[in-house]
């Protein structure tokens, strides 16, 4: 098989089990034999870096894809952070105000926003991914760049919800299902794949070197891009499909499974 040089994996409902967390004896033995191999590990996610470094403040050469592809760094340097246009932003806003019960996240740089008056459910359910989280009285108090827009709508809506917005947006943003009601307002073009292809330059790994882990509808760029495309028994069906590589659920740590096999090569 394809010696692999990168590893790329989602968390929620992939790296991650139903609690919230991982086996970190069992990664850290493994972390030890990526490095003496010279593998890259990285985290690509939909969520804040704030967040997903909480997870690895014992790893400082770990590489994060946030926000979908907008924030790439190390804890120690920024590769590249692409944000909307403050026209583009106002744009959006207005958009997302015309749908009803829509409860709207603004994720920053420096931090995410939510209304003052957004629903409690809402605004404890941010603060679990969000550790840097801001209530504001208007979101053009907004001092940021604006990497993307997090949104809760009930999960029998968010179908009609993705297809409402994708012709609302059309041009200037792209929805995406983050799973469980959750959809991600992102930059055109701006993926997880599209995270990867930075790193791959920085480093000189092309896509056929690299693996990667996802369970829902914001990974499909990239398990489609890698050489090996690898989905969670947990996986959707839409990521099955697309997918020529499976592992064990989340909840069996299915990703570190699959790195023993690969560090074993």
């Amino acid at each position: 098989m394809t010696k692999i040089r990168l590893i790329a994996t989602d968390m929620d409902g992939t790296f991650l089990n139903n609690m919230m967390d991982y086996n970190r004896s069992r990664f850290r033995n493994l972390y030890e034999k990526m490095k003496l191999k010279n593998i890259k590990f990285v985290i690509a996610s939909g969520n804040q870096y704030y967040q997903l470094k909480s997870y690895f403040k014992d790893y400082p050469e770990l590489l994060y894809i946030a926000e979908n592809g907008a924030y790439i760094r190390s804890q120690a340097q920024v590769y590249q952070e692409t944000s909307f246009s403050s026209q583009n932003a106002e744009q959006i806003l207005e958009k997302l105000t015309q749908i009803p019960k829509l409860q709207v996240l603004v994720c920053g740089e420096m931090g995410a926003y939510y209304l003052s008056n957004a629903e409690k459910d809402f605004i404890i359910l941010s603060h679990k991914y969000y550790p840097r989280l801001e209530a504001v009285r208007a979101f053009d108090m907004i001092n940021d760049h604006i990497l993307k827009f997090a949104l809760s709508c009930s999960p029998e809506e968010t179908e009609d919800v993705v297809l409402k917005l994708r012709k609302k947006l059309k041009g200037i943003a792209e929805p995406t299902s983050s799973g469980r009601g959750g959809i991600d307002i992102i930059q055109p073009g701006m993926n997880k794949a599209a995270g990867l292809r930075v790193l791959g330059g920085k480093f000189g790994i092309p896509f056929s070197k690299m693996c990667a882990f996802g369970d829902g509808g914001n990974d499909l760029e990239m398990l489609s891009e890698v050489g090996e495309g690898v989905a969670m028994e947990n996986a959707s069906s839409a990521v099955k499909k697309i997918t020529s590589y499976r592992t064990a659920s989340n909840e069996e740590q299915g990703v570190l499974s699959y790195v023993e096999e690969i560090v074993q090569r």
